[in-house]
């Protein structure tokens, strides 16, 4: 199913394997030349963050955005052990199928980082190249704290100058940021509700599936390596508090052939549209291009 969108995207829907109806954007033709790109945010992000960045992507190729159950307009899950990365690879498997995605350069934001290792390992040949957004295989705990103790309740507010506070207040990385910026982030965080407030996008049983310690016991870094043998580039804020300044250094040692770039003045997580992360993001793409044959999906 599909809807037409004026700003150059279409809105479909598909039912995951267990029947929950998800939602993503899609971007760009479906028989454009150049390797698609999947673009995969953070915890309660969706698809409205990566409208920028599909949006300059989408002349030469087809660029999908999805939103997670439970994230912005995909369905919530009733039951919310399924707010749980398996289960979401296993959504993103079934996407790949319902759009006729065979290989793509994911983008991943946070979480959709850690969904793109993941992916690596469950279908390596669909990753061709990679884009980490601020995120790494540990976690900073202070971060991940952070982001639970306000994930897991309702914020309404009245309107959108009260989001952008709201905003500026839970998250520290975006003091330097202009207020464009931010309104524009607090879009894709608020929805406006029956009571006529704006109310969080997200739902909040997600909450009820993270700890604290962030990742705990699981070594994470044997799935970071097998992004190995295809391009990565890394991005991290300077002052972010999920992606630490050691994690990221030990992540070009790991991987000798990724690219990092550290964005400066800026939290989790950069916005992908600094002009050294998209003359970055360009150079992986035309390296992917040009090893690759053209690809119609």
């Amino acid at each position: 199913m599909s809807a037409a969108a004026p700003e150059g995207w279409q809105s479909r829907y598909f039912s995951a394997q267990d029947g929950l109806r998800l939602h993503y954007r899609e971007y760009g033709a479906r028989d454009a030349r150049g390797v698609p790109v999947l673009c995969l945010s953070g915890l309660t992000r969706n698809a409205r963050d990566f409208h920028d960045l599909a949006s300059w992507l989408a002349p030469e190729r087809r660029v999908i955005c999805p939103d997670y159950r439970g994230r912005g307009r995909s369905a919530y899950d009733s039951d919310w052990h399924n707010y749980d990365p398996r289960v979401y690879l296993d959504d993103l498997r079934h996407l790949l199928a319902v759009a006729r995605v065979h290989r793509a350069v994911f983008v991943g934001t946070s979480l959709g980082g850690l969904l793109t290792m993941g992916m690596a390992v469950l279908a390596p040949t669909a990753v061709t190249g990679a884009v980490l957004n601020d995120v790494g295989p540990e976690l900073g705990t202070s971060g991940l704290s952070r982001i639970i103790n306000y994930i897991g309740r309702d914020h309404p507010v009245a309107g959108w100058d009260e989001a952008v506070a709201a905003l500026r207040r839970l998250m520290p990385g975006m003091a330097q940021q202009p207020d464009h910026v931010v309104r524009e982030l607090a879009r894709g965080t608020y929805r406006e509700g029956d009571d006529g407030r704006l109310h969080v996008d997200w739902d909040t049983a997600i909450a009820k599936s993270l700890h604290p310690a962030g990742t705990g016991d699981r070594d994470l870094w044997p799935i970071f390596r097998a992004l190995a043998d295809r391009p990565v580039l890394a991005l991290r804020g300077a002052q972010s508090d999920i992606l630490s300044a050691p994690t990221f250094e030990r992540m070009g040692g790991e991987l000798p052939t990724i690219r990092r770039i550290t964005v400066p003045e800026v939290g989790h997580a950069p916005t992908l549209a600094e002009p050294e992360v998209r003359a970055a993001i360009a150079d992986l793409l035309r390296g992917v291009d040009g090893r690759s044959p053209a690809v119609r999906t």
